[in-house]
């Protein structure tokens, strides 16, 4: 009976060894898989899940589709990055805590403006055109939004490279810079208002984005 309950014990532990290297190795290749993506299947691949998601838009519905985006627009975009760039030098005046809140609000603006913005399909097709490096050494990939009936729309995906791989920082849609165009509403609502007021304005367009 010790024998058994020992053995029992020994065959258990075994498995959960064998269960946390399993764990640990499938994290490893999906982060080195990450890791050796090019800017082009970074953005290939956000978009093709931006496709699926359309496709089943009105299925889904909003919170579906928001569900369904927010890991592929956490994966594909430097948040982090973006949320600094978009506050400029206001960034450092700001605690850790108050970084942290903007950070997660933007990430549910980004996922909540994808989800309100792309929720139906009419035979749409992402074509890609070409890719250039930067002078900073970043990437630019070219695509074209082809809408059957309609003026195709071109997108410039502006990348910049981190320690697991490449990461989207910027959109450029038919010449107008989100990043821009973000960084001049919100810049000045926190210098004239302050940080409150900034979240609360954000808040409320995550909130409007549900409803429409």
């Amino acid at each position: 009976m010790f024998w058994k309950l020992n053995k029992k014990g020994l065959i258990g532990l075994l498995a959960v060894v064998f269960f946390c290297v399993a764990s640990v190795n499938i994290y490893a290749a999906e982060t080195a898989a990450t890791a050796t993506q090019t800017p082009k299947q970074v953005v290939e691949e956000f978009q093709t899940v931006l496709l699926e998601v359309m496709k089943q838009g009105q299925s889904l519905g909003y919170q579906g589709r928001y569900d369904k985006l927010y890991p592929a627009v956490t994966r594909s975009y430097d948040l982090n990055k973006i949320a600094r760039i978009i506050v400029g030098k206001e960034w450092e005046s700001l605690s850790e805590k108050q970084q942290a809140e903007l950070v997660d609000v933007f990430i549910r603006l980004s996922v909540a403006s994808y989800a309100h913005n792309f929720k139906e399909f009419a035979g749409e097709v992402f074509r890609f055109e070409s890719e250039e490096q930067t002078s900073r050494g970043g990437m630019v990939v070219h695509a074209t939004l082809v809408i059957p009936d309609g003026k195709p729309v071109r997108f410039d995906y502006m990348l910049k490279e981190k320690p697991n791989g490449w990461s989207i920082i910027n959109v450029i849609a038919d010449g107008v810079s989100d990043l821009a165009l973000k960084r001049s509403e919100y810049t000045s609502i926190l210098q004239r208002q302050g940080f409150d007021a900034l979240i609360t304005q954000i808040n409320a367009k995550i909130t409007n984005y549900s409803k429409l």
